[in-house]
């Protein structure tokens, strides 16, 4: 802990109270008087804040009390306004967008026309209504799933944009054309300011729709999603493509206009032999591309991105990721790559967490940590984001990478160069939330709570970052949890530590 600077702030608080005891009786004017006053409460206040700052990573875990009055956990009906299908022959619908290639140039535009492939192609530029360009989609795609068959997919790369610029994009044509914008990330840079929200497990259902809404009052500009986006395998077989095409259409009005980063999670698997289906990720894959190639990985479903201040790294806890499988080498090979004076702020997403301390899926996320904490360690990751678990937790910084077979020390401890885990699998979705934890909280779990929510994270510079999170309360975002981070490479590179 930051004894000197605590003490610093203390002594401040004293000192500040005196001198204004003094100033303020030589005042005979009330007003002033009263302005000094107030000028003083916010120097206080401001001093009390950042002495939490420095106590934040000390305090003891706190299990949180609140209780939610949740939505029922189902879905939405499909004939709610959510779900509306534009209007129009054939119209462009379920369109999203995603980073196209590693460093922030490039995205990809996907949708989906029901009744006949159409144009396949999106015009944009950097005017409304004016589009100097045009990008030629790839080849069109269409598949089936047990009974259900697609309607055809599209997918279009839109390459060398301008970093920092508000592009205006149009797909299909006449009455049946659709507008939207997107704004590119700024350039690399160790100081780039970017805000993120994060957002896990969503689904369709009222509190799905709950969690999207309060997102879209946060001016976030990109949303790292840790999987289970759908959850269409909970629907009967004959319902499960409709309930991707729904999700589409729900996610719409801000994946259409935002990046979404994307993994998946154990319902985007989908291998149900009993119904001949048994290719892995089939409906994902064919809805959500991924810019794999671009950071040398040999599958979609494992990549990386840089974008403004951030290297950020996609896991999938779902396909091999032991020693000598293409995951592995990958990872390995990809940490090299990390350069923390471009971009400082070092970020891993996958879906199972590796620290968990609730009772619903509690450790299954124990073969990745045994395999990658002390790469996590080493590497000095500052946050590692996961979902699965449908409630909240954001641990302390801590590791237990000193086991060995001999040693017996198979317990976490304090580590200032580990990363902080947050488990976020909180967005909505229908099976309920994960309510029950482990008692007593272990000394590793900073802060936990069985509600839904998002939360955001808001990278000021190369050294401090501000990390939020939102719980979905009664119809308003309320504020519950939030940390000042410091980045961990230059945190540790200005104090001398390895």
């Amino acid at each position: 802990m930051a004894i000197k600077p605590i003490a610093t702030i203390l002594t401040f608080l004293t000192n500040h109270k005196r001198h204004r005891t003094q100033v303020e009786g030589g005042m005979k004017d009330k007003k002033m008087r009263s302005m000094l006053h107030e000028s003083s409460l916010f120097r206080v206040l401001g001093c009390v804040f950042l002495l939490s700052l420095f106590l934040d990573n000390v305090s003891a875990g706190i299990t949180s009390s609140f209780v939610r009055s949740e939505f029922p956990a189902e879905d939405i009906p499909l004939d709610n306004e959510v779900f509306a299908i534009p209007s129009g022959y054939n119209a462009p619908q379920q369109v999203h967008i995603t980073q196209g290639d590693y460093d922030g140039k490039a995205i990809t535009v996907i949708w989906l026309t029901p009744s006949e492939p159409g144009p396949n192609h999106v015009k944009y530029g950097t005017s409304e209504n004016k589009y100097d360009f045009t990008a030629q989609g790839s080849k069109v795609k269409n598949y089936t799933f047990y009974n259900y068959k697609s309607g055809f997919i599209h997918t279009c790369l839109l390459k060398d944009l301008k970093y920092d610029t508000k592009y205006y994009y149009e797909i299909g044509e006449g009455d049946s054309a659709r507008s939207f914008w997107f704004k590119t990330p700024p350039k690399l840079d160790p100081n780039a300011y970017h805000k993120f929200g994060i957002i896990g497990d969503l689904g369709q259902t009222f509190n799905s729709l709950s969690t999207l809404q309060h997102y879209g009052e946060t001016e976030a500009e990109t949303v790292l999603h840790v999987g289970d986006l759908v959850y269409a395998d909970e629907h009967p077989y004959e319902e499960n493509g409709i309930r991707w095409d729904s999700s589409g259409r729900f996610i719409e009005k801000y994946a259409a206009y935002q990046q979404w980063l994307w993994i998946v999670g154990n319902h985007e698997v989908e291998y149900l032999p009993e119904i001949n289906e048994v290719e892995p990720f089939k409906q994902y894959l064919y809805r959500f591309p991924t810019p794999y190639k671009a950071s040398g990985s040999s599958s979609p479903l494992w990549y990386a991105v840089r974008r403004a201040s951030a290297h950020i790294i996609f896991l999938s806890s779902y396909s091999p990721y032991v020693k000598y499988t293409p995951q592995y080498e990958w990872l390995e090979a990809e940490l090299k790559k990390v350069d923390r004076t471009i971009t400082p702020w070092l970020i891993v997403i996958m879906h199972s967490p590796l620290y968990n301390s609730n009772s619903a899926h509690y450790m299954e996320g124990e073969g990745m940590r045994v395999v990658f904490e002390s790469w996590f360690v080493n590497h000095k990751v500052d946050l590692i984001f996961a979902g699965h678990v449908h409630a909240y937790e954001r641990s302390h910084r801590i590791s237990n990478i000193r086991y060995n077979i001999s040693n017996g020390l198979s317990y976490p401890i304090p580590d200032e160069s580990a990363p902080i885990y947050i488990t976020i699998g909180d967005g909505g979705n229908l099976e309920g939330l994960a309510s029950k934890y482990n008692d007593p909280q272990p000394d590793y779990s900073a802060f936990r709570e069985a509600s839904y929510g998002h939360a955001t994270l808001e990278i000021m510079n190369k050294t401090h970052a501000f990390y939020h999170w939102y719980r979905n309360d009664d119809g308003k975002k309320v504020k519950a949890d939030e940390i000042v981070l410091h980045n961990q490479y230059w945190r540790l590179k200005d104090t001398g530590s390895k």
